[in-house]
């Protein structure tokens, strides 16, 4: 009997395809016939499924997404039990640094898609914004739990350094990827202006 194909097991196999180009290439780079190649598939397959480069994009941005909550669920789960708010933090900060394969691939790829959704009004449409906003209203969130229990210096303002730790976090994601510096170097800095928020 032939086997069934799992067709959502395809397509994710043709989108983690897509993010292991673009993680070479660059995301303006990546073309349907690229992605089949490294998915092994026939463009034609990759088309049938898709249908167009856009929903290919699409499909990626989301499927991209997932994973990241996936390795960011992960690291919660590895904080222990009860892992408080800081530890729920550094779990989701960390996530983001680009310190393996992974991470520098969500890294280099969510930025891609960042920027071409300036350019390219399909993306642009997308709700694009909301997933920095969800992780903005969690780490505000996170702060006045820390607040409510007395772990937060006084004075501090939960939305405020919200932002700030994203930014910080987005900022020293590029400069490990560039080069600039070590990923422990990137961690340690995280680590200080944590130090400075909590008691």
């Amino acid at each position: 009997m032939p086997r069934r194909v799992d067709h959502e097991e395809r397509r994710t196999d043709i989108a983690e395809a897509l993010l292991r180009v673009a993680a070479r290439r660059g995301l303006h780079a990546v073309g349907m016939r690229d992605v089949a190649a490294e998915a092994g598939v026939s463009l034609r397959l990759v088309q049938y499924y898709f249908e167009t480069k856009e929903k290919l994009l699409l499909y990626g941005l989301r499927h991209l997404a997932g994973r990241f909550g996936e390795r960011v669920t992960a690291r919660i789960r590895a904080a222990g039990d009860d892992p408080g708010p800081r530890a729920m933090i550094e779990a989701m900060l960390g996530a983001a640094l680009p310190t393996d394969e992974e991470s520098r691939t969500f890294h280099l790829v969510y930025t891609s898609y960042a920027v071409l959704s300036v350019t390219d009004p399909a993306l642009a449409a997308q709700p694009f914004v909301k997933d920095p906003d969800a992780a903005e209203h969690a780490l505000v969130a996170l702060l006045r739990q820390a607040e409510d229990s007395g772990l937060l210096r006084p004075g501090v303002d939960a939305e405020v350094e919200a932002v700030s730790l994203l930014a910080l976090s987005a900022g020293l994601g590029s400069s490990v990827l560039v080069g600039q510096r070590a990923p422990e170097a990137a961690a340690g800095v995280l680590d200080h202006h944590l130090d400075r928020l909590f008691r």
